[in-house]
């Protein structure tokens, strides 16, 4: 069992910073789409792709913490091997979510920022929201 102190375990160090984009993307989609302007979703957009980021890196610290050897350091590797070493239940998901990070880091296109959206709010909110939490009380233990 690793004993180092909590501050010096690089995964939840990183994960507070994630934690911090998460809340905040959190509280943006607690808005009303429909009263949302285009620089909010803009906004939106932008925290999905920094907290996405977080997330994908929380993962592969927390796996190396583990002592996992990733075989190689990107986010579909990183998810895959989260998802055969059972540490994430839903590797479809976070697929689609690299997807559509990808997709909207390269593009400028509003009606696929409203798809990123909607998804956002059906299916990676969710999904992060569980998982936040279930690290945050692996955390607290």
């Amino acid at each position: 069992m690793n004993t180092q102190p909590a501050k010096d375990i690089r995964w939840q160090q990183r994960f507070k910073n994630f934690q911090r984009a998460f809340l905040l993307l959190r509280e943006a989609l607690e808005k009303d789409p429909a009263q949302l302007s285009q620089l909010e979703k803009e906004g939106i957009i932008q925290r999905f792709e920094y907290t996405f980021e977080l997330a994908w890196k929380v993962l592969k610290d927390k796996m190396e913490h583990d002592g996992l050897e990733i075989n190689q350091i990107s986010p579909k590797t990183v998810v895959r091997q989260a998802y055969a070493a059972k540490y994430l239940d839903d590797a479809d998901t976070w697929l689609r979510m690299i997807g559509d990070r990808n997709l909207i880091s390269h593009t400028y296109d509003f009606s696929k920022f409203e798809a990123v959206i909607a998804t956002l709010r059906s299916d990676y909110l969710p999904m992060l929201d569980t998982w936040y939490f279930d690290l945050l009380a692996e955390i607290n233990e």
